[in-house]
């Protein structure tokens, strides 16, 4: 897999272009260097021989790399759109319509009960005083 390993200073950081196993640390060995990419001046550099040799391989680039490659031409293709994975998972709109699907069966029940003949009964309004007794007060 071909990866951006992070160099650098934590505020400045650029990046190596580098071949490496897939379940490779960030900052482990890698197998071959095809060159850097500073993401602060949007300045990179790569060796298309190399580039060209593991693509030929079948090593496949991470999103952002596949982005550089487009960029400096080495492959044709569309750019892939790369966005940070939020920390919340956004809910699905399947489970947002089956949560919503039994409140709306629950609401529809009670008013199909009720017939439009009979007055709705009244409850007694409940008061409360200082003393733990309970007077119910009717209209």
């Amino acid at each position: 897999m071909i990866k951006l390993r992070p160099v650098g200073k934590k505020k400045q950081i650029s990046f190596r272009v580098v071949v490496v196993d897939k379940k490779s640390k960030l900052k482990g060995k890698f197998t071959d260097d095809l060159g850097w990419y500073n993401a602060h001046t949007d300045k990179f550099f790569l060796d298309s021989k190399k580039v060209k040799k593991w693509l030929s391989f079948g090593v496949q680039p991470t999103d952002s790399v596949h982005n550089l490659l487009v960029s400096a031409k080495l492959i044709e293709d569309k750019k892939i759109p790369v966005h940070k994975k939020s920390k919340k998972e956004p809910i699905s709109e399947s489970a947002r319509v089956s949560e919503s699907a039994p409140v709306s069966e629950e609401t529809s029940v009670p008013e199909e009960s009720v017939s439009s003949t009979e007055p709705a009964p009244t409850s007694p309004e409940v008061v409360s005083s200082e003393n733990p007794t309970i007077e119910l007060v009717a209209e």
